[in-house]
């Protein structure tokens, strides 16, 4: 600032620079230093959700369904277009779902598990089954009773039954006998599957138990292709529930 000191002299002072804290009070003072160190830490915090939320963000899952007409929510159902909105638990995951439960049998996932099991190894006895029945009718010849629901009667005759006509073969005399090997046979193959196959660090300690593969039960290589193991799996439980029926 300029003024006169008399004489028409003048002289000018320099102003010193302006500072808030020379004339702010003191609580004044202490809210400056407060914001300077809140707002930092504010951004910081603001940054670190952002941070936090870009690496919580789910990511769209692919679904674990095949890519497949006979799988997902496009699948065919029992009734076509009758068939309304499948529940909820049929997802079409899994093969032969054509969205009927109306029971709700299967609406707890564990349930839906054991059933699921149950169905695909009654369907595979079952083929065993038709198999055991055409058979003989296809071969005829020397067999005394080709026709199925006759040949079963022949264990009760005085010379018993021989299997495929063959008495060297199987020779069955005893229908007793018979049902316990049976039930032995059938009961130590189940036994070994559900068990995991039943030793530790065996050969089938990695397989799946209800679709093993492998080499010792996929020796062709016919379940190689995913695609193709979806699609056997459809027509396995087709064909297992027609041979039920």
């Amino acid at each position: 600032s300029c003024g006169r000191l008399g004489a028409g002299t003048r002289r000018c002072i320099k102003a010193r620079s302006f500072t808030p804290w020379a004339t702010s009070s003191k609580p004044a003072k202490m809210s400056m230093l407060l914001k300077k160190q809140v707002a930092p830490s504010a951004v910081s915090r603001r940054s670190a959700v952002k941070v936090e939320a870009r690496r919580t963000k789910a990511k769209p899952s692919k679904s674990s369904a095949p890519d497949s007409l006979w799988y997902g929510p496009d699948r065919p159902l029992y009734l076509g277009a009758l068939s309304g909105e499948p529940p909820a638990y049929l997802t079409g995951e899994f093969p032969g779902d054509y969205g009927w439960d109306s029971a709700g049998l299967s609406a707890d996932p564990e349930t839906f598990a054991r059933y699921r099991t149950i169905e695909v190894i009654h369907a595979r006895w079952a083929m065993l089954g038709a198999l055991g029945c055409i058979t003989p009718e296809l071969i005829g010849g020397d067999i005394a009773e080709p026709v199925w629901f006759k040949a079963g009667a022949q264990i009760f005759q005085e010379g018993g039954l021989d299997y495929l006509g063959n008495p060297n073969l199987v020779h069955a005399q005893s229908i007793i006998a018979t049902l316990a090997i049976q039930v032995i046979l059938m009961g130590q193959a189940e036994a070994f599957r559900a068990a995991g196959f039943v030793t530790p660090g065996g050969f089938g300690e990695d397989l799946d138990k209800l679709y093993p593969g492998g080499e010792y039960f996929d020796p062709l290589g016919l379940a190689d292709d995913p695609d193709t193991f979806a699609e056997l799996k459809v027509k396995e439980i087709k064909n297992g529930r027609l041979a039920m029926f």
